[in-house]
């Protein structure tokens, strides 16, 4: 009996330490074709803490989405240094938002239009919304859509760009009519997503780049150095409707 229990034991031990094995030879280097998506991105906040963007730039990283604002009143105390030195480093740059269900939308807009800077190139402004860090409280599919409407008009119209969405795939399935139609940044770890409707593919989120210590988010954008062009381009005389949020 004694023996019986050493064994599976032992067996336990050696199918734990295959699968984390394999599980870091599958998902660690992970990296999406060069030759398809050439243009490589990061997304960064304060929990980066200092970054030398020179040495970001020189490791293959073309842009960065950079944490500005959350909820009414929230500042990213890195966003202004990011943003400035990730410029000045030569990388196109674009700020998003942090999205919470407890406070109005036209708050957050008026949070979000107050920091960032207009007259600069910049990426399309991005929404975060995700469960993980929220609001314990879910707005109904029909409250979301009012209130994420009260946040997007007045962005899009500040900035003249229409905004990405980012939503991770438990809130995508509780609010899908919502988000149907809208540009993308689609999260989809180590996996090519399953459709092709997205501007941002997240890929890593625990990868590593040279001038940041630690983790940090890696993406890639559907395009080249072309559509990048287009993304980063002062926005045109009017801002296109045809992908308004469904009710």
């Amino acid at each position: 009996m004694k023996n019986r229990i050493v064994f599976w034991g032992a067996a336990s031990l050696i199918l734990v330490c295959l699968v984390a094995v394999g599980g870091y030879f599958y998902f660690h280097p992970f990296s999406p074709d060069r030759g398809k998506y050439p243009v490589r991105g990061i997304d960064v906040s304060h929990h980066q803490r200092q970054i030398d963007w020179r040495r970001v730039a020189a490791d293959d990283v073309a842009f960065a989405v950079i944490k500005a604002t959350e909820g009414g009143d929230h500042v990213d105390d890195a966003f202004a240094a990011n943003l400035r030195e990730a410029r000045a480093a030569g990388l196109a740059v674009g700020a998003y938002h942090f999205f919470t269900f407890c406070r109005p939308g036209a708050d957050q807009a008026k949070n979000f239009i107050s920091v960032v800077p207009r007259g600069q190139p910049l990426l399309p402004p991005v929404v975060d919304i995700e469960f993980v860090g929220n609001c314990p409280r879910r707005p109904s599919p029909e409250e979301l859509s009012i209130e994420l409407s009260a946040f997007v008009g007045p962005v899009e119209a500040a900035f003249g760009k229409t905004a990405i969405l980012y939503v991770t795939d438990d809130a995508a399935r509780a609010y899908a009519g919502q988000i149907v139609g809208r540009p993308r940044w689609v999260r989809s770890l180590a996996l090519q997503p399953s459709h092709d409707q997205w501007i941002y593919w997240q890929y890593h989120d625990k990868g590593r780049v040279d001038g940041i210590t630690g983790d940090v988010d890696l993406n890639v954008l559907q395009g080249g150095q072309e559509k990048l062009a287009e993304l980063v381009a002062p926005p045109p005389e009017s801002i296109s409707r045809e992908t308004p949020l469904s009710p």
